[in-house]
């Protein structure tokens, strides 16, 4: 029965006032309508295009770094509230999934069979060396375990890109995936600047500072800005290799999801292996077949680029600025010494395995 059918019983003096009350209170506990996502996914879009034209303008830096950079600004000046809110959400988690897909497209298994056993052990030390370096050094700094996580494997695979597919399998917040994000950033652009001159004065061979470039720096675009500075046969190489070393997202993110799902006493195969790993190693078999045009790969870049660029956009528009300083400086300094942990081990599984 609703308010009005209960005022036809009632005599007109009583009517208004009982109509009034149980309409107040029919509202009261009637669900609120939820508000639209695409506000919020609009915002998203124009700052993540916004921040893939600067990061064109200035590829070491990146269009991810530059939007979150740019979220976190507009949303300072703006204050998103809730209305924005749901289409945030969908930016930072199902766009973020749907670029790890759309950059599946990118890494061909050829590739990696053709960058050679010689180079697995130093890229499986490396990796190790960062996961465990997280680990014991996060403990020690008494970091928490979401921001030490994305730190390893950000260091140790392949920067935003793995930052972003760990953060949709594990709990974290937006203030650890900026974090994270910032401190990797910061040593990308260390590396771009400092390894060609290292490495000249070290006196490595372009193979040598290719692999040394593949395993030791962390996002694509500043292995391709150091290792091209070397010299081209490095700059070849060490593409080859961050792309081998990009592959192993996908037993880290497994790993960490079947870790995940076994706290929470839940074991679905779909909590164990994320749709979205599902779909990159999808992408990958169907590029390996040949079936993607190579005009195509270009384009399917661009849009790996852009859609992570969107998502991280939607996570600096959710940030609070109070809640990033409060982080401190500690997860900064655990992102110095694995940057330095991982470019010395790397060097040195190269002299142990007699690539150097």
């Amino acid at each position: 029965m609703t308010p009005c059918e209960i005022g036809v019983y009632l005599d007109p003096s009583a009517r208004a006032s009982v109509n009034t009350v149980t309409e107040r209170t029919w509202a009261r506990y009637q669900p609120a309508e939820a508000p639209a996502p695409l506000p919020g996914l609009a915002l998203a879009v124009l700052v993540g295009a916004a921040a893939t034209l600067l990061g064109r303008l200035v590829p070491i830096i990146g269009g991810p770094v530059f939007g979150i950079v740019l979220g976190i600004l507009v949303a300072a000046v703006i204050k998103p509230g809730a209305k924005l809110r749901p289409g945030l959400t969908i930016a930072s988690r199902q766009v973020l999934q749907m670029a790890i897909v759309v950059l599946g497209f990118g890494l061909s298994l050829p590739a990696v069979v053709r960058a050679g056993a010689a180079s697995l052990p130093v890229m499986l030390g490396t990796l190790l060396v960062a996961l465990g370096g997280a680990f014991v050094l996060g403990r020690l700094l008494r970091i928490p375990g979401g921001v030490r996580t994305l730190l390893g494997v950000g260091t140790a695979i392949c920067g935003a890109s793995a930052i972003a597919a760990v953060s949709a399998v594990i709990d974290v917040t937006e203030v650890d995936v900026a974090y994270a994000m910032g401190t990797i950033f910061t040593f990308n652009i260390a590396a771009v600047l400092l390894f060609p001159v290292l490495g000249h004065l070290i006196g490595l061979s372009q193979h040598s500072f290719g692999l040394w470039a593949g395993t030791a720096i962390n996002d694509t675009s500043s292995v391709v800005a150091a290792a091209y500075a070397y010299g081209p046969a490095a700059g070849a190489y060490g593409v080859v290799v961050k792309l081998t070393r990009s592959l192993m997202i996908i037993p880290v993110c497994i790993g960490l999801s079947v870790r995940r799902s076994r706290q929470q006493r839940t074991l679905p195969w779909r909590r164990m292996i994320p749709l979205f790993l599902v779909g990159f190693l999808v992408a990958s078999a169907i590029e390996t077949a040949g079936l993607i045009p190579p005009s195509w790969h270009a384009g399917l870049g661009d849009a790996g680029v852009f859609l992570i660029a969107v998502a991280l956009s939607g996570i600096g528009l959710s940030l609070e600025p109070a809640k990033l300083r409060q982080a401190g400086a500690r997860p900064l300094l655990l992102g110095a010494l694995l940057w330095v942990l991982v470019a010395v081990s790397s060097l040195a599984l190269q002299a142990a395995t007699g690539t150097l």
